[in-house]
């Protein structure tokens, strides 16, 4: 009979006046990031308008800005939606694996679908030489791509990827930092030209990338360190 009031309530509340606004509330939002996702692709993200992705989402001005304050903002939310995708695909791929190489191969494979990815790539590449070109916004911009890209990371690979799990903050940053120069350097040559680099050169390069970020290999010990040792 509880189960059934609580039922009820649940229902009523999704059907109530309140319960539909907001549903519409959430399907608005969502349509603004879509539209925004083409007219990026299509535009670029410096040049394009927030007339133009409300337009396509067949919105206003008005209701862009009672969902985003401007063109940063939505830019967010697309990322937020996609390290969030990402995050389940982590999971599904990093649950099946058993050593730490599996964990590089499996991580390895779904950074190259990423970096395959032309439109999210031009846009996260784009969004950082603007942040670059605004000076003024630089350090905000960027302290808050990491956090995001931090806390994605934590959410849930902290228990299926120990070797994450076991850095203090400031060095999962450090971690992220890496990882994502590696991304942004393959992808960037790559859509330049996609004859540069194969496939495999890729993910040889950015397994190392991750061996090194996760501190799964060393600096090899210097001549006089070896010496040490065998004396």
């Amino acid at each position: 009979m509880e189960a059934a009031r609580k039922k009820r309530v649940s229902v009523s509340a999704l059907t109530s006046p309140s319960g539909r606004k907001q549903e519409r509330a959430i399907v608005t939002r969502q349509q603004l990031v879509d539209a925004a996702r083409r007219i990026f692709a299509r535009d670029g993200f410096e040049l394009a308008r927030v007339e133009d992705i409300a337009a396509a989402a067949g919105k206003t001005r008005g209701a862009f800005y009672a969902n985003f304050s401007d063109k940063e903002d939505v830019f967010f939310a697309i990322f937020e939606e996609d390290l969030a995708r990402d995050r389940e695909q982590f999971s599904v791929h990093l649950s099946n694996a058993v050593s730490a190489e599996d964990r590089v191969r499996a991580l390895a494979r779904h950074l190259i679908e990423v970096i395959r990815n032309r439109p999210r790539m031009l846009l996260a590449l784009e969004f950082k030489a603007y942040a670059i070109r605004h000076p003024r916004k630089q350090k905000r911009l960027a302290d808050l791509h990491a956090a995001m890209c931090a806390r994605c990371v934590e959410a849930n690979l902290d228990k299926l990827l120990p070797e994450f799990a076991n850095a203090g903050p400031s060095e999962k940053r450090a971690q992220t930092a890496q990882v994502g120069a590696i991304i942004d350097g393959l992808a960037l040559n790559y859509m330049f030209n996609c004859d540069s680099v194969t496939e495999e050169q890729m993910l040889r390069q950015i397994r190392a990338g991750l061996r090194v970020a996760l501190g799964l290999e060393h600096d090899p010990p210097t001549a006089e360190a070896s010496a040490l040792t065998r004396g």
